[in-house]
């Protein structure tokens, strides 16, 4: 009698892993990708509130801000979209957490689990289909800013640069959404995560610099993630010169591509290990 193996290889050598670990990975892409073509409304509402803030911020308070010292709003549209770029690209570990969370207390994970693929494949999956996601909606809002008069004002390598940038950020951040989403219990938990983002995007230099904040909040906007990718992008879009008495915003492009990778070594192998403890 002959009996089928439920690997998918026989070989186990190290090639053999790392294709079975690609194949496996393009599956849940298109998973993620199919299912998020069959649910539109949930990209446009992921969508939606970063296009409020800059119609909110832009309109509604960038006329009082002064941030280059030249006059009120003066500057400020090409001050805060970058800062509303990077703003946009940390808030989407909450796009990460919450379908991971989903698929977990819909049971999908444990069937996963109980095929014959990759362990990472789940992770490397979402994270692909985030990034997919993160580069329309990035699309989308230079769209805006375009309309709205904003212009990048640095050459077009630099442009890219900074696009890379952003998207390096939201590669990081994908690992701490799919941390978290295998860790809370349910949905519901995983909705509340905005309680955690909204700080950590708005104590940053997103739409103020750290320098016009109280010494002690200056400092934590001037550390954080999201001020380093922002200040980056600022300089590569040559936006006006905005004074600061910080070391790190001096090296903004540095931190832009250290913080990232300190993230993703960080949370990656923590979110493939979180998978692998799952219904142990």
């Amino acid at each position: 009698m002959t009996t089928l193996s439920i690997t998918p290889d026989a070989d186990d050598s190290f090639a053999s892993r790392a294709k079975w670990a690609v194949t496996d990975c393009w599956t849940i892409l298109v998973q993620e990708m199919t299912h998020l073509v069959r649910q539109p409304s949930t990209f446009a509402w992921q969508l939606g509130f970063p296009i409020v803030f800059v119609l909110l911020f832009v309109y509604v308070f960038g006329s009082a801000m002064d941030v280059t010292g030249q006059g009120a709003g003066t500057g400020y549209l090409e001050y805060a979209m970058p800062g509303l770029f990077a703003m946009t690209m940390a808030f989407g570990f909450m796009n990460t957490a919450f379908p991971m969370a989903m698929i977990k207390e819909k049971g999908f994970i444990d069937r996963f689990r109980s095929m014959p693929m990759a362990p990472s494949a789940v992770v490397t999956g979402r994270g692909l289909a985030d990034i997919i996601q993160a580069t329309v909606d990035l699309a989308i809002l230079v769209a805006i800013a375009l309309i709205l008069g904003w212009r990048p004002g640095g050459s077009l390598a630099e442009t890219l640069a900074a696009f890379g940038l952003l998207l390096w950020l939201r590669l990081s951040l994908i690992f701490v959404g799919v941390q978290i989403g295998l860790m809370v219990k349910n949905t519901e938990a995983a909705g509340n995560l905005f309680a955690l983002a909204f700080p950590f995007g708005m104590l940053s230099s997103v739409f103020a610099p750290p320098d016009l904040m109280p010494g002690w909040l200056g400092t934590v906007a001037a550390w954080n993630p999201v001020s380093a990718t922002a200040g980056a992008i600022r300089d590569l879009f040559a936006a006006p010169a905005v004074p600061s008495g910080y070391w790190i915003e001096e090296h903004a492009i540095a931190a832009a591509l250290l913080w990232p990778a300190v993230i993703a070594a960080l949370f990656l192998p923590l979110a493939v290990r979180q998978y692998q403890r799952l219904s142990r």
